[in-house]
């Protein structure tokens, strides 16, 4: 989140404590109005998924009292919805034991789900913070193509950069023309040294050498893209497999994160595709991308049912703001339909 200062206007007639005060008031305003602005495009990105969900619920909550075959019901919405076999089958569970043959509405249903899918969350939501000990901190992006990672590393060198701190991106994705352009794209639009390597060219050597330049230049953190071909398993864990072992040869903590991006649009293959980088490298982290475009962001509650992988951050649009820190009880709530706002 950016901060701003004051405007020279917002101190005049006011001694040195009053003024502090008036700024900190301004800061916190204008904290609190990007926290909604961000709240607005996420609830409008999570519309289609919490849409489809909450004209489920209001379908099947119509008779007086709660049955056997409306729980049933409830339970198989919740599975199509994507939130994972063990969350739908708590919140059934739950709402049976607490209104069976009973009256409930949908809101009280729709409140049910957000808590128990914000329980599965929140452990999970975790920010992307480069630690400082490391110079660089070293951050490898792993995904397959078309999930938006290139993007997603520009968005976050914007982020990092937002916060004072120095960014090298290397584009490691040497096989795709189109990845390395746009990395470059990013570089300028942000202010970051972008390292590259004719097309095709080793991934690893760009990697060591993008790590040796860094260390050299005192960049605080090191973003590394990664291609993302899935059409042979077996290379892409080699490949992969060679850029984390040429790493270490400099820096043998590195790197200190491996990030996956996820299309949240792809639904249960985002499942496949966690287990599959997992073989590749040691995942410490998710980013979801394009919540904004599909039925089904309850695919991110599976996946932390399935993985408990933290959670950094997610995408519902092209915007360079569009990418946040994940917000697990917020999101929890738009999921279910209801307002985002948190207590």
């Amino acid at each position: 989140m950016l901060h701003r200062e004051p405007s020279p206007s917002m101190g005049e007639g006011l001694d040195g404590g009053d003024r502090r005060a008036a700024s900190i008031q301004l800061g916190l305003a204008l904290m609190a109005a990007e926290s909604r602005t961000w709240l607005q495009r996420l609830k409008s990105g999570l519309s289609r998924s919490s849409g489809s969900l909450t004209s489920g619920i209001a379908g099947l909550f119509t008779k007086a009292k709660l049955d056997r075959e409306t729980i049933d019901d409830l339970e198989d919405l919740l599975i199509q919805a994507d939130l994972g076999l063990e969350t739908s089958h708590r919140i059934t569970e739950r709402i049976s034991k607490e209104r069976y043959d009973k009256a409930i509405s949908p809101e009280e249903v729709r409140a049910v789900i957000a808590d128990e899918v914000a329980k599965v969350l929140e452990p999970l939501a975790k920010p992307l913070l480069p630690d400082p000990a490391h110079k660089p901190h070293v951050i490898l992006m792993v995904g397959v193509n078309g999930t938006g990672k290139t993007t997603t590393i520009g968005k976050l060198a914007h982020a990092f950069r937002d916060r004072g701190l120095s960014v090298m991106m290397a584009a490691g994705d040497t096989f795709r023309a189109a990845a390395i352009e746009q990395l470059q794209v990013w570089g300028e639009r942000v202010g970051a040294e972008v390292v590259t390597t004719k097309i095709g060219g080793d991934p690893a050597g760009l990697a060591f050498d993008a790590l040796k330049r860094a260390e050299e230049t005192g960049i605080d953190v090191l973003l590394v893209d990664t291609a993302g071909r899935l059409q042979n398993k077996t290379h892409l864990m080699e490949e992969l497999a060679k850029v984390i072992r040429v790493i270490r040869k400099l820096e043998p903590d590195a790197p200190h994160d491996t990030v996956l991006v996820l299309d949240a649009t792809t639904g249960q293959n985002a499942l496949s595709q966690v287990s599959t980088f997992r073989e590749v490298a040691e995942i410490s982290g998710l980013v979801m991308t394009k919540l904004d475009g599909t039925a089904r962001g309850g695919i991110l509650v599976a996946c932390a049912e399935k993985f408990g992988l933290p959670i950094h951050a997610v995408g519902v649009g092209e915007g360079i703001e569009d990418l946040q820190p994940f917000d697990a009880a917020s999101f929890a709530r738009l999921i279910a339909g209801l307002d985002g706002a948190t207590e």
